[in-house]
């Protein structure tokens, strides 16, 4: 098998053409550590090593990509890698390689998911929620929910929001106020001790104890 042609196309990536037939996007480092030039003989051994490491080396610049988008579980890169069309070598190889470069860490993450959770006010099931939708392990759960803050001043002043003014006492208007909280994630404990205190402090201030 020959290299019929190997023409630069940008300052890291050549296109290098075997046999005048099949063509392949071949990065700089490759083209030295292949010792890539028009003409070059290649075994079917070195060729097909060749196809893999333009693989992978594929598979590798397009996870980066993903991440620059934004932060990812290790199973989310790989699913999504399998999705673009990765082999699942590739995709194995390419989480292992950000996982040396501490690229990736699902256990930052899942603390980094329950923080942004606790910051728009969702609730531990809310922040368990995400965690399973941005595919983490659930063996890092209960260490990254450890993480979410006291929230009891936090669902106070939901809870005042979502009552409007109305009192707590006010069955409908309660009944909206608790559904709302209840699709943020907080449980019904939770929600009932909220309105008691609301209930204590409104009653302190009626009779100015």
């Amino acid at each position: 098998m020959t290299v019929t042609a190997l023409c630069q196309k940008t300052d890291d990536r050549f296109e290098l053409e075997l046999d005048g037939a099949e063509k392949l996007t071949v990065p700089l480092s490759l083209v030295a550590d292949f010792s890539l030039y028009a003409g070059r003989e290649l075994n079917e051994t070195e060729a097909e090593r060749l196809r893999g490491a333009v693989s992978l080396e594929r598979a590798k610049t397009r996870a980066l990509r993903m991440l620059g988008m934004r932060a990812m579980s290790t199973r989310e890169i790989y699913d999504r890698l399998m999705e673009k069309g990765e082999c699942e070598q590739d995709a194995a190889a390419c989480v292992a390689w950000l996982l040396e470069l501490h690229l990736l860490s699902d256990e930052d993450y899942a603390a980094a998911v329950v923080r942004r959770c606790a910051a728009k006010g969702y609730g531990a099931r809310r922040a368990r929620e995400e965690l399973n939708r941005h595919k983490l392990p659930r063996a890092l759960w209960d260490a990254a929910l450890e993480t979410l803050p006291e929230q009891d001043e936090t669902l106070d002043r939901l809870l005042l929001s979502r009552l409007r003014g109305a009192s707590p006492d006010d069955r409908a208007a309660l009944k909206k106020a608790t559904d709302a909280l209840l699709r943020r994630g907080f449980g019904w404990d939770e929600i009932r001790a909220a309105v008691e205190r609301l209930r204590l402090q409104m009653e302190t201030d009626d009779t100015g104890t």
